[in-house]
Protein backbone atom coordinates (compact mmCIF):
# COMPACT_ATOMS: atom_id res chain seq x y z
CA UNK A 1 0.00 0.00 0.00
CA UNK A 2 1.01 3.56 -0.59
CA UNK A 3 2.91 5.70 1.92
CA UNK A 4 1.39 8.83 0.39
CA UNK A 5 -2.14 10.12 0.67
CA UNK A 6 -3.23 9.60 -2.95
CA UNK A 7 -2.74 5.92 -3.62
CA UNK A 8 -5.19 3.51 -5.22
CA UNK A 9 -8.78 3.63 -3.98
CA UNK A 10 -8.98 1.82 -0.65
CA UNK A 11 -5.30 2.23 0.21
CA UNK A 12 -4.16 3.88 3.42
CA UNK A 13 -1.33 6.39 3.37
CA UNK A 14 0.77 8.34 5.84
CA UNK A 15 -1.65 11.27 5.80
CA UNK A 16 -4.53 9.09 7.01
CA UNK A 17 -2.37 7.57 9.74
CA UNK A 18 -1.25 11.06 10.82
CA UNK A 19 -4.84 12.31 11.00
CA UNK A 20 -5.91 9.27 13.02
CA UNK A 21 -3.05 9.67 15.50
CA UNK A 22 -3.29 13.48 15.67
CA UNK A 23 0.28 14.06 14.53
CA UNK A 24 2.05 15.37 11.42
CA UNK A 25 2.97 13.14 8.46
CA UNK A 26 6.62 13.78 9.34
CA UNK A 27 6.09 12.22 12.77
CA UNK A 28 4.59 9.13 11.17
CA UNK A 29 7.64 8.94 8.88
CA UNK A 30 9.93 9.16 11.89
CA UNK A 31 8.05 6.35 13.64
CA UNK A 32 8.55 4.19 10.53
CA UNK A 33 12.18 5.05 9.87
CA UNK A 34 13.70 6.59 13.01
CA UNK A 35 11.51 5.52 15.94
CA UNK A 36 14.13 6.47 18.52
CA UNK A 37 13.46 10.13 17.68
CA UNK A 38 9.80 9.96 18.73
CA UNK A 39 8.49 10.15 22.29
CA UNK A 40 7.18 6.81 23.54
CA UNK A 41 3.59 8.00 24.03
CA UNK A 42 3.44 9.56 20.56
CA UNK A 43 5.03 6.51 18.98
CA UNK A 44 2.43 4.28 20.65
CA UNK A 45 -0.43 6.42 19.24
CA UNK A 46 1.01 6.21 15.74
CA UNK A 47 1.61 2.47 15.97
CA UNK A 48 -1.98 1.95 17.14
CA UNK A 49 -3.26 4.05 14.22
CA UNK A 50 -1.19 1.91 11.85
CA UNK A 51 -2.81 -1.23 13.25
CA UNK A 52 -6.33 0.24 13.26
CA UNK A 53 -6.13 1.42 9.65
CA UNK A 54 -4.21 -1.59 8.30
CA UNK A 55 -1.46 0.63 6.92
CA UNK A 56 1.39 -1.12 5.05
CA UNK A 57 4.44 0.93 4.13
CA UNK A 58 5.62 1.09 0.54
CA UNK A 59 8.79 -0.99 0.69
CA UNK A 60 9.74 -0.18 -2.91
CA UNK A 61 9.80 3.55 -2.23
CA UNK A 62 11.90 3.05 0.91
CA UNK A 63 14.29 0.87 -1.04
CA UNK A 64 14.75 3.48 -3.76
CA UNK A 65 15.54 6.15 -1.18
CA UNK A 66 18.03 3.98 0.69
CA UNK A 67 19.57 2.32 -2.39
CA UNK A 68 19.05 -1.12 -0.89
CA UNK A 69 16.39 -3.11 0.94
CA UNK A 70 16.15 -5.05 4.19
CA UNK A 71 16.14 -8.30 2.25
CA UNK A 72 18.86 -10.71 1.24
CA UNK A 73 18.77 -13.13 -1.68
CA UNK A 74 19.38 -16.87 -1.33
CA UNK A 75 20.11 -18.81 -4.51
CA UNK A 76 20.33 -22.61 -4.20
CA UNK A 77 20.71 -25.39 -6.73
CA UNK A 78 17.49 -27.33 -6.09
CA UNK A 79 14.56 -26.46 -3.83
CA UNK A 80 13.38 -30.07 -4.07
CA UNK A 81 16.47 -31.28 -2.20
CA UNK A 82 15.91 -31.42 1.59
CA UNK A 83 19.57 -30.50 2.06
CA UNK A 84 18.84 -26.99 0.81
CA UNK A 85 15.64 -26.80 2.85
CA UNK A 86 17.68 -27.27 6.02
CA UNK A 87 20.29 -24.75 4.83
CA UNK A 88 17.53 -22.23 4.09
CA UNK A 89 16.14 -22.66 7.61
CA UNK A 90 19.51 -21.61 9.05
CA UNK A 91 19.59 -18.63 6.70
CA UNK A 92 16.06 -17.48 7.50
CA UNK A 93 16.42 -17.85 11.28
CA UNK A 94 19.62 -15.80 11.31
CA UNK A 95 18.29 -13.14 8.94
CA UNK A 96 15.09 -12.79 10.94
CA UNK A 97 17.05 -12.24 14.15
CA UNK A 98 18.74 -9.27 12.44
CA UNK A 99 15.54 -7.81 10.98
CA UNK A 100 16.02 -9.08 7.43
CA UNK A 101 13.72 -11.04 5.15
CA UNK A 102 14.95 -13.65 2.67
CA UNK A 103 14.07 -13.95 -1.02
CA UNK A 104 14.60 -17.61 -1.92
CA UNK A 105 15.29 -18.73 -5.46
CA UNK A 106 16.55 -21.86 -7.22
CA UNK A 107 18.73 -22.19 -10.28
CA UNK A 108 17.45 -25.70 -10.96
CA UNK A 109 21.11 -26.49 -11.71
CA UNK A 110 20.76 -24.30 -14.83
CA UNK A 111 23.32 -21.58 -15.53
CA UNK A 112 20.85 -19.58 -17.62
CA UNK A 113 18.18 -19.64 -14.93
CA UNK A 114 20.75 -18.73 -12.31
CA UNK A 115 21.82 -15.64 -14.27
CA UNK A 116 18.21 -14.57 -14.75
CA UNK A 117 17.39 -14.91 -11.05
CA UNK A 118 20.53 -13.05 -10.00
CA UNK A 119 19.44 -10.15 -12.22
CA UNK A 120 16.11 -10.14 -10.38
CA UNK A 121 17.96 -9.96 -7.06
CA UNK A 122 19.87 -6.94 -8.33
CA UNK A 123 16.67 -5.29 -9.59
CA UNK A 124 15.09 -5.82 -6.17
CA UNK A 125 18.14 -4.12 -4.61
CA UNK A 126 18.73 -6.91 -2.11
CA UNK A 127 21.25 -6.01 0.56
CA UNK A 128 23.39 -9.06 -0.18
CA UNK A 129 23.32 -12.50 -1.81
CA UNK A 130 24.03 -16.03 -0.59
CA UNK A 131 24.91 -18.06 -3.67
CA UNK A 132 25.36 -21.76 -4.35
CA UNK A 133 26.61 -21.39 -7.92
CA UNK A 134 26.29 -23.65 -10.92
CA UNK A 135 29.85 -24.13 -12.10
CA UNK A 136 32.54 -21.54 -11.42
CA UNK A 137 31.70 -18.72 -9.05
CA UNK A 138 34.16 -15.98 -10.00
CA UNK A 139 32.39 -14.07 -12.74
CA UNK A 140 28.94 -14.27 -11.11
CA UNK A 141 30.05 -13.12 -7.69
CA UNK A 142 32.25 -10.44 -9.24
CA UNK A 143 29.38 -8.99 -11.27
CA UNK A 144 27.28 -8.61 -8.14
CA UNK A 145 30.14 -7.08 -6.15
CA UNK A 146 30.69 -4.57 -8.97
CA UNK A 147 27.12 -3.39 -8.31
CA UNK A 148 27.93 -2.98 -4.62
CA UNK A 149 26.11 -6.16 -3.58
CA UNK A 150 28.06 -8.32 -1.08
CA UNK A 151 28.13 -12.05 -1.90
CA UNK A 152 28.88 -15.09 0.26
CA UNK A 153 29.33 -18.42 -1.48
CA UNK A 154 27.29 -21.11 0.24
CA UNK A 155 28.20 -24.81 -0.01
CA UNK A 156 30.96 -23.73 -2.38
CA UNK A 157 34.57 -23.08 -1.30
CA UNK A 158 36.69 -20.43 -2.94
CA UNK A 159 40.45 -19.81 -3.09
CA UNK A 160 39.86 -16.05 -3.42
CA UNK A 161 40.99 -14.04 -0.41
CA UNK A 162 38.50 -11.25 -1.18
CA UNK A 163 35.47 -13.56 -1.09
CA UNK A 164 33.64 -15.14 1.87
CA UNK A 165 32.60 -18.76 1.54
CA UNK A 166 31.11 -21.46 3.75
CA UNK A 167 31.36 -25.07 2.62
CA UNK A 168 31.99 -28.69 3.55
CA UNK A 169 35.11 -30.59 2.47
CA UNK A 170 33.45 -32.80 -0.14
CA UNK A 171 36.71 -34.40 -1.21
CA UNK A 172 37.09 -35.70 2.35
CA UNK A 173 33.43 -36.72 2.33
CA UNK A 174 33.80 -38.70 -0.87
CA UNK A 175 36.87 -40.40 0.53
CA UNK A 176 35.02 -41.26 3.76
CA UNK A 177 32.13 -42.88 1.90
CA UNK A 178 34.17 -44.82 -0.64
CA UNK A 179 36.75 -45.79 1.98
CA UNK A 180 34.02 -47.29 4.14
CA UNK A 181 32.67 -49.38 1.26
CA UNK A 182 36.10 -50.58 0.18
CA UNK A 183 37.09 -51.21 3.78
CA UNK A 184 34.16 -53.63 4.06
CA UNK A 185 35.74 -55.75 1.32
CA UNK A 186 34.24 -54.40 -1.90
CA UNK A 187 36.63 -54.72 -4.86
CA UNK A 188 34.49 -52.85 -7.38
CA UNK A 189 32.90 -49.46 -6.79
CA UNK A 190 30.07 -47.76 -8.61
CA UNK A 191 29.71 -43.98 -8.43
CA UNK A 192 26.33 -42.44 -9.26
CA UNK A 193 26.67 -38.70 -9.77
CA UNK A 194 24.94 -35.64 -11.17
CA UNK A 195 26.10 -33.08 -13.73
CA UNK A 196 29.93 -32.89 -13.71
CA UNK A 197 29.75 -29.07 -13.83
CA UNK A 198 28.56 -29.14 -10.20
CA UNK A 199 31.49 -28.62 -7.87
CA UNK A 200 29.95 -30.95 -5.26
CA UNK A 201 29.85 -33.87 -7.71
CA UNK A 202 33.40 -33.27 -8.93
CA UNK A 203 34.84 -33.09 -5.40
CA UNK A 204 33.00 -36.19 -4.17
CA UNK A 205 34.26 -38.08 -7.22
CA UNK A 206 37.79 -36.92 -6.48
CA UNK A 207 37.51 -38.24 -2.92
CA UNK A 208 36.15 -41.60 -4.12
CA UNK A 209 39.07 -42.03 -6.51
CA UNK A 210 41.48 -41.15 -3.72
CA UNK A 211 39.97 -43.94 -1.57
CA UNK A 212 40.20 -46.33 -4.53
CA UNK A 213 43.94 -45.66 -4.88
CA UNK A 214 44.44 -46.04 -1.13
CA UNK A 215 42.82 -49.48 -1.36
CA UNK A 216 45.30 -50.50 -4.05
CA UNK A 217 42.66 -50.63 -6.80
CA UNK A 218 42.90 -49.23 -10.32
CA UNK A 219 40.40 -47.27 -12.39
CA UNK A 220 39.09 -50.52 -13.89
CA UNK A 221 37.40 -51.13 -10.53
CA UNK A 222 35.50 -47.83 -10.79
CA UNK A 223 32.19 -47.58 -12.69
CA UNK A 224 30.72 -44.12 -13.01
CA UNK A 225 27.15 -43.33 -13.98
CA UNK A 226 26.39 -39.63 -14.50
CA UNK A 227 22.79 -38.43 -14.70
CA UNK A 228 21.44 -34.96 -15.56
CA UNK A 229 19.77 -34.29 -12.19
CA UNK A 230 20.35 -34.97 -8.50
CA UNK A 231 16.98 -36.48 -7.60
CA UNK A 232 15.43 -39.88 -6.88
CA UNK A 233 14.09 -40.33 -10.41
CA UNK A 234 17.58 -39.83 -11.83
CA UNK A 235 18.87 -42.34 -9.26
CA UNK A 236 16.37 -44.91 -10.51
CA UNK A 237 17.58 -44.38 -14.07
CA UNK A 238 21.21 -44.79 -12.92
CA UNK A 239 20.36 -48.08 -11.20
CA UNK A 240 18.70 -49.41 -14.36
CA UNK A 241 21.83 -48.53 -16.33
CA UNK A 242 23.96 -50.38 -13.79
CA UNK A 243 21.71 -53.44 -14.00
CA UNK A 244 21.80 -53.43 -17.82
CA UNK A 245 25.54 -52.93 -18.24
CA UNK A 246 26.90 -56.15 -16.81
CA UNK A 247 27.70 -57.47 -13.34
CA UNK A 248 26.81 -55.02 -10.59
CA UNK A 249 29.63 -53.42 -8.64
CA UNK A 250 29.96 -54.76 -5.12
CA UNK A 251 29.35 -51.29 -3.68
CA UNK A 252 27.79 -48.04 -4.89
CA UNK A 253 28.48 -44.52 -3.64
CA UNK A 254 25.92 -41.89 -4.66
CA UNK A 255 26.70 -38.18 -4.78
CA UNK A 256 23.60 -37.40 -2.72
CA UNK A 257 20.88 -39.20 -0.78
CA UNK A 258 18.11 -38.59 -3.30
CA UNK A 259 20.14 -40.41 -5.94
CA UNK A 260 20.87 -43.19 -3.44
CA UNK A 261 17.19 -43.60 -2.53
CA UNK A 262 16.34 -43.95 -6.21
CA UNK A 263 19.11 -46.52 -6.68
CA UNK A 264 17.95 -48.42 -3.61
CA UNK A 265 14.38 -48.65 -4.84
CA UNK A 266 15.31 -50.11 -8.23
CA UNK A 267 17.84 -52.55 -6.78
CA UNK A 268 15.30 -53.91 -4.31
CA UNK A 269 12.66 -54.19 -7.05
CA UNK A 270 15.17 -56.21 -9.10
CA UNK A 271 15.72 -58.63 -6.21
CA UNK A 272 19.18 -57.32 -5.32
CA UNK A 273 19.91 -57.58 -1.61
CA UNK A 274 21.33 -54.48 0.05
CA UNK A 275 23.93 -54.63 1.56
CA UNK A 276 24.58 -58.38 0.99
CA UNK A 277 24.83 -58.14 -2.82
CA UNK A 278 25.54 -54.44 -3.14
CA UNK A 279 26.50 -52.08 -0.34
CA UNK A 280 25.25 -48.50 -0.69
CA UNK A 281 26.12 -45.08 0.74
CA UNK A 282 24.59 -41.68 -0.02
CA UNK A 283 25.53 -38.11 0.87
CA UNK A 284 23.81 -35.32 2.90
CA UNK A 285 22.07 -37.51 5.53
CA UNK A 286 18.64 -36.07 4.81
CA UNK A 287 15.78 -37.02 7.12
CA UNK A 288 14.40 -39.67 4.76
CA UNK A 289 17.65 -41.65 4.77
CA UNK A 290 17.18 -43.29 8.15
CA UNK A 291 13.58 -44.22 7.28
CA UNK A 292 14.35 -45.91 3.94
CA UNK A 293 13.35 -49.54 3.28
CA UNK A 294 16.98 -50.33 4.05
CA UNK A 295 18.24 -47.52 6.33
CA UNK A 296 20.76 -45.61 4.26
CA UNK A 297 24.34 -44.92 5.29
CA UNK A 298 25.27 -41.36 4.42
CA UNK A 299 27.78 -38.56 4.78
CA UNK A 300 26.34 -35.95 7.13
CA UNK A 301 26.79 -32.22 6.61
CA UNK A 302 26.01 -29.48 9.17
CA UNK A 303 23.27 -28.01 6.98
CA UNK A 304 21.69 -25.60 9.46
CA UNK A 305 25.10 -24.27 10.52
CA UNK A 306 26.10 -23.76 6.89
CA UNK A 307 23.15 -21.45 6.42
CA UNK A 308 23.56 -19.69 9.74
CA UNK A 309 27.27 -18.90 9.47
CA UNK A 310 27.01 -17.85 5.82
CA UNK A 311 24.26 -15.39 6.75
CA UNK A 312 26.25 -14.01 9.67
CA UNK A 313 29.21 -13.36 7.36
CA UNK A 314 27.00 -11.72 4.75
CA UNK A 315 25.31 -9.37 7.20
CA UNK A 316 28.64 -8.47 8.78
CA UNK A 317 29.88 -7.38 5.36
CA UNK A 318 26.63 -5.51 4.65
CA UNK A 319 26.83 -3.58 7.92
CA UNK A 320 30.58 -2.89 7.90
CA UNK A 321 32.06 -3.36 4.43
CA UNK A 322 35.22 -1.45 5.30
CA UNK A 323 36.00 -3.33 8.50
CA UNK A 324 34.78 -6.77 7.43
CA UNK A 325 37.42 -9.51 7.21
CA UNK A 326 36.65 -12.11 4.54
CA UNK A 327 36.63 -15.70 5.75
CA UNK A 328 36.66 -19.06 3.99
CA UNK A 329 34.97 -21.47 6.40
CA UNK A 330 35.34 -25.20 5.75
CA UNK A 331 33.43 -27.81 7.77
CA UNK A 332 34.43 -31.46 7.97
CA UNK A 333 31.81 -34.09 7.05
CA UNK A 334 30.81 -37.08 9.16
CA UNK A 335 30.01 -40.60 8.01
CA UNK A 336 26.85 -42.12 9.50
CA UNK A 337 26.76 -45.90 9.12
CA UNK A 338 23.40 -47.64 8.78
CA UNK A 339 22.21 -50.96 7.41
CA UNK A 340 22.77 -50.23 3.69
CA UNK A 341 26.56 -50.50 4.06
CA UNK A 342 26.83 -52.43 7.32
CA UNK A 343 28.41 -55.80 6.68
CA UNK A 344 29.44 -56.16 10.30
CA UNK A 345 31.33 -54.39 13.03
CA UNK A 346 29.70 -50.97 13.31
CA UNK A 347 26.29 -50.53 14.97
CA UNK A 348 23.54 -48.97 12.87
CA UNK A 349 23.34 -45.20 13.03
CA UNK A 350 26.89 -44.79 14.34
CA UNK A 351 29.12 -41.95 13.19
CA UNK A 352 32.36 -43.29 11.76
Amino acid sequence: MSTGGTGRPGTVGIKQVAARAGVSPGTVSNVLNRPERVAAATRARVEQAIVDLGFVRNGSASTLRAGHSSTIGLMVLDLGNPFFTDVARGVEDTASERGYAVILSSSGESDEREQRNLRVFAEQRVRGVLLTPVGDDGEKAGALRDRGVPVVLLDHPTPRANQCSVAVDDVAGGELAAGRLLGEGARTLGFVTGPPVLRQCADRRKGALRALRAAGLGREAFREVAVPAMNARAGQEAARRLLESGPLPEAVFCANDLLALGVLRVLLQAGVKVPTDVALIGYDDIEFSAAAAVPLSSVRQPTYQLGRIATELLLEECDDPGGHAHQQVMFQPELVVRESSRRGGVPEGSPS
